[in-house]
């Protein structure tokens, strides 16, 4: 059972502690246009002791024809109708090969704006707190008001992590900073499609959450959320409330990225952005000063995260501290912070382990932190003294790519699917964030010009990582072996008993108790309510998927989960047709 709101940090020199659960239960990369060429000899000429001469032809050896003209007027508008058929077929096929393609990577039946808006929907049915009148759910209302009254603090708000009814701090805040990440990198194709406050929204609506969280300072820890299946808006046992000190390092960092990222999304709100940027600071101060106590992970101690380890295990905290290190750097440009950040990303790079490798999720973002050092390497250039370990970033990020596109490192579902992760673990989670990552490299490559880059004994080019990020979505949105999209709403074809409370009990404005609810989570009908936007867990490493709603590894979906895929699909979606396009995070057009 997972505690109803986890979290609190503490230091020595000043006690800051944060809720961490609400549950129950200018660098050229080597081109890569090096291809080798072939030279064939093809023998046409037999190589025999007969003559050729002294074979007959099938063929005669001439052809005499006699034009004779009857009508020369006739004659005139057939040469001038025959060249005027000439020149439209030549201009349709120079039409054809220079106008833009403007769905060259996307596939003729995916529609990533479409995609887009309904994924972010889903947060739209996760929030917690006073819900919004004007939100496009409608079988969502208030709920988790009392949240926090056990610890003494008011801790309504945030999203409810998947199909059940728990807060955990850990995935909101990691959800919280990928989603940012992609706002500063596409803010123009959020825009463009009409998605920007819609997406800023929900980060502000995470963000609140998160600083609240913050100031928590009590804890109760009794569990009871996961056995029962009922709405949010009719619970009415008790919700407990986890706290963390500072030996939770891994939670304290990612809370410092989510809150440093947001504060970019939001700078043009100056007062709100600066109060985000106090808070990610004086959190990594706390933990990381020469007082603090000893580092580790919020799932090693009981009070702090007992009851998330059978969910949401964290196995390391270097990766959590240099994220919220680098994401501080780009939010404040203190070289301070990369200075941590490189120092710590070289120790983690070291220490990392074989099943980490190309996994970006929840619990690792080794793998997305070299990605954004690599971006600081190419548009920031900050030199000595770290050049040598963003360098080290470079060359692992082309690995990283490799990784992604070549099958000797990961095989693939016989549908294209790559397999990152064997252990009977939903595979989309890990596809969707491969595919933002390749996409948004490819981005990096073609602001500098590159055609390409290389790893090892390998080479590849801009087109190669657009195409394998193309077929991981084009996948997850219905081009898969199922015929079915994985994206609940999406195409003709989706899951229809998706593991979710809110989802499964019909909104009918009457009490449903625990008792109640069971027979709704066994019952073999489709959902009352459709869960838009909901990326489901998936099929299996055989291509196969179970649409069973108490099958949670194929049908539940998670906040996390879905920030991966919301990623992937703005970094597909075509940029404006303008040309003053600026990417916030690095500074250019």
């Amino acid at each position: 059972m997972a505690p109803t709101v986890s979290s609190v940090f503490e230091s020595e020199r000043d006690p800051v502690r944060y809720a961490h659960t609400v549950s129950e239960a200018g660098r050229i990369l080597p081109s890569a246009s090096r291809w080798n060429s072939i030279a064939l000899d093809f023998k046409f000429t037999p190589n025999s002791s007969t003559a050729y001469e002294s074979i007959p032809s099938q063929y005669p050896k001439s052809v005499d024809y006699n034009l004779v003209i009857t009508n020369r007027k006739h004659f005139h508008c057939f040469i001038i109708v025959l060249v005027t058929i000439i020149f439209a077929i030549l201009a349709t096929v120079l039409l054809v090969h220079f106008l833009p393609q403007k769905h060259k990577h996307q596939g003729s039946s995916i529609n990533l704006k479409l995609a887009i808006n309904q994924a972010l929907t889903f947060y739209d049915a996760q929030k917690s707190g006073h819900y919004p009148r004007n939100s496009p759910v409608k079988f969502r209302g208030d709920s988790g008001l009392q949240d926090g009254n056990s610890a003494k603090a008011n801790l309504t708000g945030g999203f409810y992590d998947s199909g059940n009814n728990i807060k955990f701090t850990f995935t909101t805040a990691y959800t919280m900073t990928l989603l940012s990440w992609t706002v500063v990198e596409y803010q123009s194709k959020y825009a463009d499609i009409g998605e920007l406050d819609h997406v800023r929204d929900i980060i502000r609506w995470g963000s609140d959450y998160l600083l609240k969280v913050g100031s928590t300072i009590s804890i109760n820890n009794e569990p009871n959320d996961v056995s029962c299946w009922q709405r949010p808006e009719d619970m009415k046992y008790e919700r407990p409330v986890s706290i963390c000190d500072g030996s939770a390092s891994d939670l304290a960092g990612e809370i410092v990225a989510a809150l440093s990222a947001a504060s970019m999304v939001f700078k043009e709100d100056k007062d709100y952005s600066r109060r985000l940027v106090q808070s990610a600071e004086s959190l990594y101060e706390a933990i990381t000063n020469e007082k603090s106590t000893k580092q580790g992970t919020y799932t090693m101690v009981d009070a702090c995260g007992k009851q998330s380890r059978m969910l949401y295990n964290s196995t390391s905290y270097k990766d959590e501290l240099a994220w919220g290190a680098t994401w501080l750097f780009l939010a404040t440009e203190n070289t301070d912070y990369l200075a941590n950040a490189t120092a710590i990303f070289s120790s983690a790079k070291r220490d990392e382990s074989s099943a980490d490798k190309g996994i970006v999720s929840w619990n690792n973002k080794l793998n997305a932190v070299e990605v954004l050092l690599t971006g600081i390497r190419f548009f920031r250039d900050p030199g000595f003294p770290h050049e040598d370990v963003l360098k080290l970033s470079s060359n692992s990020t082309d690995i990283l790519m490799c990784y992604y596109l070549f099958n000797k490192y990961y095989s693939r579902t016989p549908g294209g699917l790559i397999i990152l992760k064997q252990d009977n673990e939903p595979l989309l989670q890990y596809a969707a964030t491969a595919s933002f990552l390749s996409k948004l490299y490819s981005d990096y490559l073609d602001h500098l010009k590159m055609s390409g880059a290389s790893c090892k004994t390998d080479e590849f080019s801009v087109e190669m990582l657009r195409d394998f990020s193309t077929s991981q979505v084009n996948y997850i949105l219905g081009q898969n072996p199922m015929k079915m999209s994985y994206l609940v709403g999406y195409g003709d074809k989706f899951p229809v008993q998706v593991h979710h409370r809110s989802a499964s009990i019909p909104w009918n404005k009457q009490y449903s108790n625990c008792e109640d609810g069971k027979k709704w989570l066994n019952s073999k009908d489709p959902n009352p309510q459709v869960l838009l936007g909901a990326m489901v867990g998936g099929p299996d490493t055989n291509d196969k998927f179970m649409d069973q709603r108490t099958n949670q590894k194929f049908t539940e979906p998670n906040i996390a989960s879905n920030a991966g895929l919301v990623a992937a699909l703005i970094a597909l979606q075509d940029p404006p047709n303008s040309r003053d396009i600026k990417n916030s995070l690095w500074g250019w057009t």
